[in-house]
């Protein structure tokens, strides 16, 4: 892991190396059921298989055994569902991002769904302590008729100790191509002395957690306006919007508890009308 060192028989420090993990995962349905078509994964990441939920489509659980990821860590993570399949993909737990003595922690995302496929990306948190540095990439490929639920959930430090994250990177980017072509791209950045920029008016306004959530369909325009009445009641600040069919949902807010609590609250409605069950994971508590 960089950020540690290791003394040789001279006595120098040796540099660790940072961690390379990779998941890779294709769903595929045959004989009118979906199965695993193809499985990879290498240290520190896992997929596991807990027993879905009655009416759920088969479900996947990302695990990052090395409890959080450090500088120069690198994890890629691929996800494919072919024609027709379906496949709910949950993280296990908050993912943390430890502070770097300098080097970047990465996270690169692949998701692609084949025509008539439903891919759901459910995550938890993703938990920023002081000094992390953080570059995620999600790209998402899609069929023109296929249909994608997916976003993101950021802490910027500790609550729990009080700690803000005064200073680190964050840059968090989003693709999202339909029938070959793109539809949607979103990049926040924040770099340097984040916390003057999470405390100004015209950025994120003193919010300690921000969320993103991202529904592709074809009717995806008709939630715009429920989705919107869902969000009367939020302490916080949210709104949502639709691009080029791409139905794009945002949270700031000052308790993550709380925020938490809004997001489920949305992906339950738009799993419902999609006639999935309105329930979440066990593995996501809210």
């Amino acid at each position: 892991m960089t950020g540690l060192a290791l003394p040789d028989h001279s006595g120098a420090s040796t540099p660790v190396a940072g961690m390379r993990g990779a998941a890779r995962l294709t769903i595929e349905r045959t004989g009118g059921i979906d199965r695993l078509a193809d499985l990879h994964q290498a240290s520190p990441l896992r997929i596991l298989f807990p027993y879905p939920l009655a009416g759920d489509p088969l479900t996947a659980a990302l695990v990052n055994t090395s409890g959080g990821l450090v500088g120069g860590d690198h994890l890629q993570i691929e996800i494919a569902v072919g024609a027709r399949a379906a496949a709910l993909v949950c993280s296990q737990a908050a993912e943390k991002v430890y502070r770097s003595l300098g080097p970047d922690s990465r996270i690169e995302i692949t998701l692609e769904a084949g025509a008539g496929a439903w891919l759901e990306m459910l995550p938890q948190e993703t938990i920023l302590f002081d000094g992390a540095r953080l570059r995620r990439r999600c790209r998402v490929d899609l069929a023109a008729d296929a249909q994608f639920l997916g976003g993101e959930i950021l802490v910027f430090g500790r609550q729990a100790r009080g700690e803000r994250m005064r200073s680190g990177l964050i840059q968090d980017a989003w693709e999202i191509h339909r029938d070959g072509t793109l539809a949607w791209v979103d990049c926040l950045r924040l770099e340097g002395a984040v916390e003057a920029l999470l405390t100004q008016k015209a950025a994120l306004d003193g919010a300690i957690a921000a969320a993103c959530l991202i529904f592709v369909a074809p009717d995806a325009g008709a939630y715009l306006a429920p989705l919107r009445a869902l969000f009367e009641d939020f302490s916080g600040r949210a709104s949502t919007t639709i691009v080029n069919g791409v139905l794009v949902a945002r949270w700031l807010a000052a308790d993550p508890l709380a925020l938490r609590r809004s997001f489920a609250q949305a992906w339950l409605f738009l799993r419902r009308q999609k006639k999935w069950p309105a329930e979440l994971p066990r593995l996501w508590h809210i």
